[in-house]
C-alpha cells in the first residue's frame, strides 16, 4: 500500500505531468480576433508549413505575443505585417507577395503542368497507333489463338 501511495504521489508531483496553462488572451475581443487574423497570416518560423495561428511552438507563442503588443500600441495590422517582415524577411508571410523574386514560387506549378501537358500531347500524336506484324508473326499469333480456342472448348 505504501509503494502505491509512493508511485501515486510521484506522478501528481511530476513536473512532465503538469498541464501547460492557457495563454493569456487581451482583455479587449476585438483586439484578439485582430491577433487570430494577422496569426493566420504569419508563418511559424519553427514548424514552416503552418500559421501562427495554428502552431503550439513556443516561438510561435512569442510572435502571437509580439503581435498581440504591437496591435495593443496602436499599430496598423499593415504595420505590424511590415515590422514582422523587416524583421524576419518574407519568409514569415504564410502568403508570399506576388513579386518577381516570387513569380516561380506563384507560377511553378502551373507552368509545370502546361509544360506535362504538352509532353503528353507530343508524345501521344507522335506515337504508332498500330504495330505491323509480319506475315509469320501473323501466323503464329493465328495459331496460338487456335490452340486457345480448343483448349476451352475440350473443358
Amino acid at each position: 500500500m505504501h509503494k502505491l501511495f509512493l508511485l501515486l504521489s510521484l506522478l501528481m508531483f511530476n513536473p512532465g505531468a503538469q498541464a501547460n496553462t492557457a495563454q493569456p488572451l487581451a482583455a479587449d475581443p476585438v483586439l484578439e480576433k485582430r491577433v487570430m487574423n494577422l496569426s493566420e497570416e504569419l508563418r511559424c518560423l519553427v514548424c514552416q508549413n503552418q500559421t501562427l495561428a495554428d502552431s503550439h511552438a513556443d516561438l510561435a507563442i512569442d510572435l502571437k505575443n509580439q503581435v498581440r503588443e504591437k496591435l495593443a500600441t496602436g499599430m496598423t495590422d499593415q504595420e505590424v505585417v511590415d515590422y514582422m517582415v523587416q524583421r524576419y524577411g518574407d519568409f514569415v508571410l504564410y502568403r508570399p507577395r506576388l513579386k518577381p523574386a516570387t513569380w516561380l514560387l506563384w507560377f511553378g506549378p502551373f507552368l509545370l503542368m502546361i509544360g506535362g501537358l504538352l509532353i503528353l500531347g507530343f508524345k501521344l500524336t507522335r506515337r504508332k497507333t498500330a504495330v505491323e506484324l509480319s506475315d509469320a508473326d501473323m501466323q503464329r499469333a493465328a495459331g496460338l489463338l487456335h490452340t486457345a480456342a480448343d483448349k476451352k472448348d475440350t473443358k
